[in-house]
């Protein structure tokens, strides 16, 4: 079910192109969602539970990322045999209900393991998604999908953390999660009317352990799909440092308590920059080439912030613009590093998802944990983190490509 150049620009799978990006990129945005919009509500959270250690508000994101990581296993096994619309459909119920079920939290540890248990139900939307994109293309056209579904998706960390914040000025914080089960009923409810099933019978693999063992295996001994992986876990092990302790840097190391939201819709922003441009310009330079260059401008400029921040000291002025340029880079590094691992793998898609995510959320979650947690009321302990980790991409990029950067192989994308 190959995408052809002529559909790309018409429809995707029975749906105008503008409908299809736009439902799978709101699908991908309930995670964003989920994770952006209660920023501005975690002085208010961490007050109303009493919390004694300011850093432990960081576990309202990190107990989501948590439970989106891990089940990506089963998900990946699940949605290769029985298809991609029923699991959809249990997951988005699940998400619902658990949005819903934090507002009713009369303790911390009820709302972390509520969080938890939202994020194993995004955990299977963010399988279906992937595995629908790769149903139906392949490629450099994959790669162009999945950048417009990005722009779109990356657009919603823009608004999230306002209306976070118009939410907490005229009603209460719980209400930052009433609002994502009721976006997870629009969408529950789009699917079921619009999205067809894009997974064959004839193209669904056997569920058993067995098979299941079979199909990790082979995603696994794959040199370019688990290079890839990895490097996308290490990558965004950086961006998942950096959403957690986001209102700390911008409210205790700069003071910008009131500017919060904007200042992080600044940032947020030119993610939406870098997505649309990679998709413009992927089918015709490459993935390879592209992802490549942007994953040295990543390393090189947060050696520069953090050489600067040390010269002059915590300069607003200097940190900012110099961050939103490194922080552009996840936006040409992210399409291109998922569609590379996902492009030999074929129908077992939603099981090198599967690994594709647990990799890029819980390992990278753990590590981004780390990172958030040194902070120090300074920015140097996540300028540091970004340097060591685009260093560590660009040695396991290395290695995958044996040592033959920037340019793919013949017939390769």
């Amino acid at each position: 079910m190959t995408l052809h150049k002529d559909r790309a620009s018409t429809s995707v799978s029975g749906l105008p192109m503008w409908e299809f990006v736009a439902m799978m990129a709101s699908l991908m945005g309930m995670m964003a969602l989920a994770i952006d919009i209660m920023l501005p509500a975690f002085d208010d959270i961490a007050g109303h539970y009493a919390l004694s250690d300011p850093n432990d508000q960081q576990l309202i994101f990190f107990s989501y990322i948590l439970g989106f990581g891990f089940p990506q296993l089963f998900y990946g096994p699940i949605t290769d045999r029985f298809g991609r619309k029923g699991l959809l459909r249990l997951c988005l119920l699940a998400y619902i209900f658990f949005a819903f079920l934090c507002m009713a939290t009369q303790s911390f540890m009820f709302l972390l393991a509520a969080r938890f248990l939202q994020g194993v139900a995004s955990a299977g939307i963010r399988v279906v998604v992937l595995s629908i994109v790769r149903d139906i293309t392949q490629g450099r056209s994959m790669a162009r999908i999945m950048s417009l579904i990005m722009t779109v998706f990356m657009a919603i960390p823009i608004f999230a953390p306002i209306i976070g914040e118009g939410i907490i000025r005229f009603s209460s914080w719980q209400w930052t999660f009433g609002v994502l089960g009721l976006f997870g009923a629009i969408c529950l409810l789009w699917t079921e009317l619009r999205l067809k099933e894009t997974l064959p019978a004839e193209a669904r693999m056997p569920l058993n352990f067995k098979t299941a063992f079979k199909s990790y295996r082979i995603v696994c001994a794959d040199r370019v799909t688990l290079g890839y992986i990895l490097a996308g876990g290490l990558i965004f092990s950086a961006l998942f440092a950096f959403l957690a302790a986001s209102e700390q840097i911008f409210t205790d190391t700069f003071g910008y308590e009131e500017g919060f939201p904007l200042l992080f819709a600044g940032i947020a922003g030119t993610l939406v920059v870098a997505n649309y441009a990679n998709s413009r310009l992927v089918e015709r330079l490459g993935m390879r080439l592209i992802s490549h260059t942007v994953l040295f401008a990543f390393t090189g400029l947060a050696l520069v912030s953090l050489i600067l921040m040390h010269i002059f000291g915590e300069r607003f002025e200097i940190f900012y613009p110099l961050f939103a340029l490194n922080f552009a880079c996840f936006g040409m590094l992210g399409a291109n590093f998922t569609a590379l691992s996902l492009e030999p793998m074929g129908e077992r898609a939603g099981t090198a998802n599967a690994a594709n995510g647990f990799i890029g959320t819980t390992v990278a979650a753990a590590i981004g944990y780390w990172v958030a947690d040194q902070y120090d009321g300074t920015v140097t302990p996540f300028l540091m983190g970004f340097a060591v980790l685009g260093f560590a991409t660009l040695l396991v990029v290395f290695v995958t490509e044996r040592g033959r950067l920037f340019k793919a192989g013949a017939g390769k994308p």
